[in-house]
């Protein structure tokens, strides 16, 4: 699914670090950090996760939201949530994309943002 571009080391933030690691927590699948710095003035990193389903998608995005703010890191805006088909989570210097695997493949936001440095993340 995402380009050859897949290799690169990114050198993330502890929060966003930390949120990789909530989302593998949960079992996300086919997880990827794209690095934006340079390429938008939106935000610097996405963090892109699929659940199995629209309420294991929403699992993993609670599962971030509430842990992170325990850390004191708390989302300015959160859409979808209540579905799950997308639930889109804003960290501002990061955003989380929590995909069900159908929205995730209509949406393609690997080739969106193709030129964007990746890594791809390991599963637990």
């Amino acid at each position: 699914m995402a380009p050859e571009n897949t290799s690169t080391q990114i050198e993330m933030t502890p929060a966003l670090s930390r949120a990789t690691e909530l989302a593998a927590d949960r079992k996300g699948v086919d997880m990827m950090v794209m690095d934006l710095r340079g390429i938008s003035n939106a935000t610097d990193y996405f963090l892109i996760v699929s659940g199995t389903s629209d309420m294991h998608a929403r699992s993993i995005a609670e599962h971030i939201i509430e842990e992170l703010k325990k850390e004191d890191v708390r989302p300015s805006h959160v859409e979808g949530l209540r579905t799950g088909r997308w639930v889109l989570i804003d960290y501002i210097d990061f955003i989380v994309h929590v995909f069900h695997p159908a929205a995730r493949e209509f949406y393609q936001l690997e080739r969106l943002w193709g030129d964007a440095p990746m890594q791809a993340l390991e599963e637990a």
